[in-house]
């Protein structure tokens, strides 16, 4: 039997990381009503721009998805698109002090993320462990600063699949439900810890793939000879299970590095050969 331990910040998590961070020049979502009298000077308000509404398509790019700058409009859902909206909040941008937070803060971006990522795995159809052994990832914006100025309040949530490093898969009109599609499990070219190791769906050609995730606890990052003790049982017993011959059998052991850990990422994964 053999173990591989991999710390590698995968495009997978670098897309979550990032678009933590991502919002002052985001996509429309949900504005906040405004006024149509005129102003005091006559000159038309500003424009807080158009409100997004749950199920538009976007056709972004990886880099779109991660740092998205200047607005993409929506694009209809019957042609090609890599991210769909599943849902619209509203942002707290008041403070108990009485004070207007930024869209762009940090609370706000706490906010969103949190959001996202909690209804993420009810919109796709799978439980949030189900959704560690997925490729489909929430990413989530905010009003640029002119607009939030201009009255809009909203955060928009869209379902991305990172296919490949740096590439989206395109998805199709209709996300409900869809997270049980072999096209988006998450596999690998080869087994972690080594050179040729790349994260792929199960859709593409792979090697190995995602068979189980493993719970770290604690605050912070544990050493890891700590967290490879933690998951060898667990590995052991999905790969023998997951096996044609339960004597003979291998599997993959990869950790959470500190960037993941940092981002959220608590939890290991464990592979076997596809």
């Amino acid at each position: 039997m053999t173990r591989a331990f991999r710390a590698l910040a995968t495009a997978l998590v670098l897309l979550v990381v990032a678009t933590a961070c991502t919002s002052p020049s985001a996509e429309p979502r949900e504005d906040r009503p405004t006024s149509a009298s005129p102003s005091p000077t006559g000159t038309a308000p500003p424009d807080p721009g158009p409100r997004p509404r749950s199920g538009q398509c976007h056709d972004l790019t990886f880099r779109q998805a991660v740092a998205l700058v200047g607005r993409t409009a929506a694009v209809p859902c019957r042609r090609p698109h890599t991210a769909q909206t599943y849902y619209v909040g509203r942002l707290d941008l008041e403070t108990e002090s009485g004070h207007t937070r930024r869209a762009d803060s940090r609370a706000a971006q706490r906010q969103a993320r949190s959001a996202c990522t909690a209804r993420l795995p009810r919109h796709l159809g799978l439980t949030p462990r189900e959704l560690r052994l997925s490729m489909a990832r929430p990413v989530w914006f905010t009003p640029s600063p002119a607009r939030a100025d201009a009255g809009a309040d909203w955060f928009r949530c869209d379902v991305v699949v990172v296919a490949a490093p740096r590439t989206l898969l395109r998805l199709p009109g209709r996300t409900r439900g869809w997270g049980a599609t072999p096209a988006i499990a998450m596999c690998a070219t080869a087994a972690p810890g080594t050179p040729s190791f790349r994260r792929v769906t199960c859709g593409s050609r792979h090697s190995w793939r995602a068979a189980t995730s493993v719970d770290i606890p604690g605050r912070r990052l544990p050493a890891q000879p700590a967290i490879a003790a933690r998951m060898e049982s667990p590995c052991r017993d999905t790969a023998r299970a997951q096996a044609d011959d339960p004597l003979e059998f291998t599997w993959a052991e990869e950790s959470p590095t500190r960037e993941q850990w940092a981002a959220g990422q608590r939890y290991g994964i464990c592979w076997v050969p596809a």
